[in-house]
């Protein structure tokens, strides 16, 4: 069965606002995710379906708190919290947080895309 450590995993973003670590799991996707700074990625979604990330997420917060928007409601997480988030939120992340979070393989891929593409633009958060 494949598995994953967040201390052999290698570092695939490493930003001053956070780092990732990333892999494979048989169609997921892990990821190692660390939050130095409080971050509301908003602006990085933009041509996405409604601006908004369409990749479902399951995590659990491992330290610290972020929050999952969507059009009608918000929803946050605390450290020892699992969580469920569908298509169609924006995530807002604070200092010293982190997450071990699973997300399907393809689904990641074309949001991490267009997420590339805004980041290369000159997106700023």
């Amino acid at each position: 069965m494949p598995s994953a450590n967040r201390t052999t995993t290698p570092v695939a973003i490493d930003e001053p606002e956070v780092e990732g670590r990333y892999a494979p799991l048989d169609g997921y996707t892990v990821g190692f995710e660390t939050f130095m700074q409080d971050l509301d990625p908003a602006p990085y979604f933009v041509g996405l379906p409604d601006d908004r990330c369409q990749c479902a997420h399951w995590g659990v917060v491992t330290a610290g708190r972020l929050t999952f928007r969507w059009a009608d409601h918000d929803e946050t997480y605390t450290a020892g919290d699992a969580y469920y988030a569908p298509p169609g939120h924006l995530p807002l992340l604070m200092a010293g947080t982190s997450v071990v979070e699973f997300s399907p393989s393809d689904e990641l891929e074309r949001t991490m895309a267009v997420v590339q593409k805004n980041l290369e633009a000159g997106a700023r958060s």
